[in-house]
Order: structure tokens, then C-alpha cells, then sequence
């Protein structure tokens, strides 16, 4: 009887926990892209949605993982952490590798740099804000959503592919630059969000994706900074 009234009882705080998860990050999604859609016809553009973004990411994982104790849970955890980072640092620097290439392509045959992408990172300083972005993605995407619905009962392919489609629209409402740029950092954010998608499933450990992610992140500004001048 005990037994019946433990298992029930566990059964009873995954549920809640996966119901806690998906409201809360939904939620967050949906409230940027409202507020990204009002400040694109504001003067201050994008820069609301994008703040709230990144601090509405990183307080729900803290808020999850402290008060609730949901860090494993999320996927944010230590457990298997050298073969999460190994296989993070692997993938994404094939990923590297490839965006350089493509984007050296792109270059030589005739296409537009991103220059208001440089500008926020070097004209703005904005180039240490960076960390956190890839933080507070990869904790909402991989972390809170991902794995609420896994636990949920989801296919894990669908899964992958809702929040990686959800990851990169997602650069249409936070980001200010024109449209072309959003577009281009969209279409970044697909092999980023399905590679980080599989790794983050096949480990349980977000930081595989937070290793992937950084390093094209690194990719992005090797293409903005590096290879305009080797063309």
C-alpha cells in the first residue's frame, strides 16, 4: 500500500512538473513575440522583447531549479557532463566548420555582409552579452521545453522539431536588425537547434547544446569579423 500511495505520489510530481515546465516556457514565448511585435513599430525596436528574452529565460530555469528542484529534470545538471561537453564540442565544430565555408561562398559570390549584426557587437559592445544569450537559449529550448515535452510522452523527433522551428521564428521577434539578417540568423538556428536537440535527448545534459551553440556562436562572428577580409 505504501508502495501504491510513493509511486502515485511520484507520478503526481512528474506530471506537475511537466505541466509547470510547458505553461511557464510557452508562456515566455509567447509574451517576446508579443512584445517584440509592438516594439517593431516602436523606437525601441526589438530591445524590450530581446531583454526580456534573455532575463525571463535564465529566472525561470533558476526559479525551476532551486525552488522545485528541477535541475536533472531540465537536463541541467553535472551527471555525465565530460561526455555532454565532448559531444557538444565535436558536433559543433563540424557545425563551425561548415557555416565558415558556406558563408565564404556566400561572400565570394556577391552577398551582403551583416552589418547591423556587427555594429551591435562592436559598435554597441555588445559582443559580452553573448554568454548569456546562449545560456538563456539553450535553458529554454533544450532545458525547459525540450525536455517537458519528452516527458510529456511526445515523439522525440516532433519534440526536436517544434522547438527547433519555435527557436528560430524566434529570431524574427527579438532580434533588431532588418528582416534579411533576422532571416539569416534564422536559418543558423535550425542546425543548431537539431543538432542541440539530439545531443540534449541523447545525453540528458543541456550543456551539450550550450557547447554546440557557443561554438557557432564563434562561427557567427568569424563570419561577420574574419572572412569578409579573406574574400
Amino acid at each position: 500500500m505504501e508502495r501504491m500511495l510513493s509511486s502515485n505520489a511520484s507520478l503526481a510530481a512528474e506530471q506537475s512538473s511537466v505541466r509547470i515546465r510547458l505553461m511557464v516556457g510557452l508562456a515566455l514565448a509567447g509574451l517576446v513575440w508579443l512584445v517584440g511585435l509592438v516594439g517593431h513599430f516602436t523606437p525601441l525596436a526589438e530591445w524590450p522583447a530581446l531583454f526580456l528574452y534573455v532575463i525571463g529565460s535564465l529566472a525561470i530555469a533558476l526559479v525551476l531549479g532551486i525552488r522545485d528542484r528541477l535541475w536533472d529534470t531540465m537536463w541541467i545538471t553535472g551527471r555525465g557532463l565530460k561526455r555532454a561537453l565532448a559531444w557538444g564540442s565535436g558536433i559543433g565544430l563540424a557545425l563551425l566548420v561548415i557555416d565558415n565555408i558556406n558563408t565564404y561562398m556566400y561572400y565570394r559570390s556577391g552577398g551582403a555582409p551583416m552589418a547591423q549584426m556587427e555594429e551591435i557587437l562592436i559598435g554597441m559592445r555588445l559582443a559580452f552579452f553573448f554568454p548569456l544569450l546562449v545560456l538563456a537559449e539553450e535553458f529554454l529550448w533544450r532545458g525547459v521545453l525540450l525536455s517537458g515535452l519528452h516527458d510529456a510522452g511526445m515523439n522525440r523527433h516532433l519534440a526536436v522539431l517544434l522547438t527547433t522551428v519555435a527557436y528560430a521564428l524566434n529570431h524574427f521577434a527579438v532580434a533588431p536588425v532588418d528582416m534579411i539578417e533576422r532571416a539569416m540568423m534564422a536559418a543558423m538556428g535550425l542546425p543548431i537547434g537539431i543538432a542541440g536537440g539530439y545531443l540534449a535527448l541523447k545525453t540528458r545534459n543541456v550543456w551539450a547544446a550550450v557547447a554546440l551553440h557557443s561554438l557557432t556562436m564563434v562561427s557567427m562572428i568569424v563570419d561577420i569579423f574574419v572572412i569578409p577580409r579573406l574574400v
